[in-house]
């Protein structure tokens, strides 16, 4: 079975760190970019199966990298983190392909649940 990859895309250090060790762990390749631009780099380059947004970016917010990797690749499924409760963002980030959001600060074992859940059909946690 071929190695699942994961982005995660947050411009804290701290939170892409917490979660590629517990990505990593999973087994799954994991990938982090602090802004837009690396972002799609990294998407552009590796293809990966499902990408963790941060919706707060400086620079280029989550939405508008939401619709560089849709338009990229549609497959690439996407789930968004949140510190605020925006929720005509989220709508948004629904209407764009998101398939979910988190908001900040999330259970990891349900991050997890769900990131399981949208590469191996399973929710093992």
């Amino acid at each position: 079975m071929e190695e699942k990859k994961v982005l995660i895309v947050d411009d804290q250090n701290g939170i892409r760190i917490l979660l590629m060790e517990v990505f990593s762990s999973e087994g799954y390749r994991t990938y982090q970019a602090a802004n837009g631009k690396l972002a799609l780099e990294i998407v552009r380059g590796e293809s990966p199966d499902l990408v963790l947004l941060d919706m707060k970016i400086p620079g280029m917010d989550g939405l508008e990298i939401l619709r560089h990797i849709k338009e990229v690749n549609p497959d690439i499924k996407v789930i968004m983190m949140t510190a605020y409760g925006e929720l005509d963002m989220i709508k948004q980030a629904r209407d764009l392909g998101a398939l979910m959001h988190f908001t900040k600060p999330f259970d990891i074992d349900e991050m997890r649940g769900a990131v399981n859940m949208q590469l191996r059909g399973s929710s093992v946690v």
